[in-house]
């Protein structure tokens, strides 16, 4: 979600909040991981998805405190039945910096039971060190190793931030494991730019997915987005064009500028249960 910075200037999240709130309710995400959120900025999204509810901590004390990779599900569509969180590091189990990373990273996990199907599944989300090369790479082991120990056998997804392309070795160590593959090479549509990443610069492009879904291979993924919708300033307060008579005198354009709801796309994925087993 591109964290409350308040260098951010005309991108900074106040100005934001509302948008993003809009765009989760119009695209009707199920259940979806978020990345970078603080506490007030979750709660403010919190408060205008009545629909949803999320968990997850602080990665910096295992409370409030620092940035969450927080989960976001729809309460009428799924229960709650177990949630975690551990640390990307040599001791997962308490805050703290691991390897050659410059922060500390923390996993949060679900595990949901779907009210219709009664089918169980794990959810995990992360974001990744920045920095760390082999903060990167180890962080996917454990990753995998924690996913078989929490999840066991049941259908999972992980998704999140991972500061790596699809080129990465620390990608690679989960996309070429045996538990989980990353949705978009599964998606029978693909749809969007394959670059996740904008930095809040509208007119520019990547061939780098930093941002990733992993599903195990109960899923079959029908759909694999990222998606580029913007937001417009206020365009009371700029300079009305001039009509050049193309289009009728009654259209009134002004100039403007328009704005991304983060400096990365959101990623949306549509997938189905094989089988759907309790």
């Amino acid at each position: 979600m591109r964290y409350d910075n308040p260098d951010d200037s005309l991108n900074n999240w106040k100005y934001r909040r509302n948008t993003v709130a809009k765009l989760i309710q119009f695209h009707d995400f199920d259940i979806f991981g978020s990345q970078e959120g603080l506490r007030h900025m979750l709660d403010q999204l919190s408060n205008r998805l009545p629909d949803y509810s999320y968990i997850g901590v602080g990665r910096d004390d295992g409370k409030q405190k620092g940035e969450h990779s927080a989960i976001f599900y729809k309460t009428k569509m799924f229960q709650l039945l177990d949630k975690g969180d551990f640390w990307l590091s040599e001791d997962p189990s308490k805050p703290n910096v691991g390897w050659d990373a410059v922060l500390p990273r923390i996993v949060s996990w679900g595990k949901f039971k779907e009210k219709e199907t009664g089918l169980v599944f794990f959810f995990f989300n992360v974001h990744f060190d920045h920095v760390g090369i082999i903060a990167r790479k180890e962080s996917s082991k454990l990753i995998l190793r924690k996913i078989k120990d929490i999840a066991k056998n049941k259908p999972t997804l992980l998704t999140g931030d991972f500061n790596v392309d699809q080129n990465s070795a620390s990608f690679k160590v989960l996309n070429g494991s045996e538990l989980l593959t990353d949705a978009y090479d599964l998606a029978d549509l693909k749809y969007g730019p394959e670059g996740s990443f904008n930095g809040f610069k509208i007119n520019t492009r990547s061939e780098s997915r930093i941002d990733h879904v992993f599903v195990t291979d109960d899923f079959k993924v029908l759909k694999h987005g990222i998606l580029t919708d913007t937001y417009h300033t206020d365009m009371k307060k700029l300079k009305k064009e001039k009509n050049s008579g193309a289009h009728p005198k009654e259209i009134l354009l002004y100039e403007n500028q328009a704005r991304l709801t983060s400096d990365h796309y959101p990623v949306l994925t549509v997938l189905k249960i094989r089988n759907k087993e309790k």
